[in-house]
């Protein structure tokens, strides 16, 4: 009995850990991609008072991405080396820099400056999160966590438009919206300290974060040798291009397209991450009942893209083309958990870090090419190109993914699965 009572309160005691980092690592993720949109949902306002033109507030995108691609790729080796918690405080601060200097930009150099901040912010938090959440969460809750991780993540999406619009509108100077950016940045920097215990990656417990007893030493770049290691990058490359596509030019190509007013379609964003929310929910079911995960994510992101084909097509009315081109996010949503336990079978014990970092750099790549591309079609007219554009990306996207488990499903005895 005197047992009994132990192993119950141990499980007691490990799931409320448990669930205190997934929380504390859910919002600093949510408020990453909440820095994600620093600059887009304000481009109108950029516009009017600097007269720039798309492919201009594309290259801010890029310069944003380009960084954060950068940065995440070598993050990945900081983070194995000095551990994520401290770089996530040091993100933190370069969010609330980011936050300053929009508000104070003059002009495009400004607006850069910002950009290139956010992005600096941005690079660490996919390798400092997932390092954190295998390490200390017990493996029958990473499948949740993971879900759990996306989820904030398309909430802090979800929320900056309505946050930044918001707040320009209310006042009537778009400026004092990163003032409350920049309070953003400060409170949750205040709650990871609050909670720097529940993210202390150095007190992780599970086997994965760590290379096998007597394994022998590998170089640091080996993983680099894992073709599973490029097809998740490439995976993430098409299916950011499309994200690209949506967030930042969904909202004027639907006013061109379809004659709706700005009021609406601002928020058809917020309703593509509320959607993929969603989705994520269900995502994270699937990943504990599925083995086939590269399946779950080629059905969800065909769904997806046929929708995005639907609005590109023209055919429907306004208003219920908003809805649709929210409602793809569903499908990226569902895809989304199984993407990232894909990417953990792929990674090698002890490399956690470094691989995060490097696939998900192709997150960075992808908004940082995709940006200025959808902002020349938007610039030449072809307004419905940037849903039919996305929808191509995810298809390719669909593509990597089956080779990822293809070649996984090959090679499952040189690299296992982390318990």
């Amino acid at each position: 009995m005197n047992t009994a009572l132990a192993s119950a309160l141990d499980a007691g005691h490990q799931r409320r850990r448990d669930i205190t980092t997934i929380s504390t690592i859910g919002v600093a993720h949510g408020t990453s991609h909440f820095f994600h949109m620093l600059l887009p949902p304000l481009f109108p306002a950029f516009i009017q008072a600097f007269g720039l033109s798309y492919s201009e507030l594309g290259l801010l995108v890029t310069t944003f991405f380009v960084i954060s691609g950068a940065g995440q790729a070598l993050s990945g080796f900081i983070v194995d080396r000095v551990g994520a918690r401290p770089v996530l405080f040091a993100a933190m601060a370069s969010f609330f820099l980011a936050s300053v200097a929009a508000g104070l930009a003059q002009g495009f150099g400004g607006l850069m400056l910002a950009a290139a901040l956010a992005g600096l912010g941005n690079a660490p938090f996919h390798p400092a999160d997932f390092t954190i959440l295998n390490k200390r969460v017990s493996p029958p809750r990473l499948g949740h966590a993971f879900s759990v991780h996306g989820i904030s993540g398309n909430l802090g999406w979800a929320f900056a438009p309505v946050f930044s619009i918001g707040i320009a509108e209310a006042t009537g100077n778009w400026r004092f919206a990163y003032a409350g950016t920049a309070l953003v940045a400060l409170a949750v920097m205040g709650l990871l300290f609050w909670q720097r215990s529940a993210i202390d990656d150095r007190q992780g417990s599970w086997g994965h974060a760590k290379p096998a007893a007597g394994a022998a030493a590998e170089h640091p770049m080996a993983f680099l040798r894992l073709p599973s290691v490029w097809l998740c990058f490439s995976f993430f490359f098409w299916s950011t291009a499309a994200l690209s596509a949506i967030q930042s030019f969904a909202s004027p190509a639907l006013q061109k397209a379809y004659g709706l007013p700005a009021t609406l379609t601002a928020y058809v964003v917020t309703g593509y991450m509320l959607a993929g929310a969603a989705g994520m929910i269900c995502g994270g079911f699937l990943v504990a009942r599925t083995e086939k995960l590269e399946r779950t994510i080629a059905i969800a992101m065909a769904f997806a893209a046929a929708l995005l084909l639907l609005t590109a097509s023209g055919l429907l009315p306004g208003i219920a083309a908003a809805g649709v081109a929210a409602l793809a996010g569903f499908g990226t949503g569902v895809a989304g958990p199984s993407r990232d336990m894909l990417i953990k079978r792929a990674s090698p014990p002890g490399a956690t870090g470094r691989v995060y970092g490097t696939v998900y750099s192709g997150l960075d790549v992808g908004f940082a090419v995709a940006a200025p591309v959808f902002g020349a079609l938007m610039d030449h007219g072809v307004t419905l190109g940037i849903f039919g554009g996305a929808a191509l990306a995810l298809m390719l996207g669909i593509a990597s993914a089956g080779l990822v488990g293809l070649g996984m499903a090959r090679r499952r005895p040189l690299v296992p699965a982390a318990t």
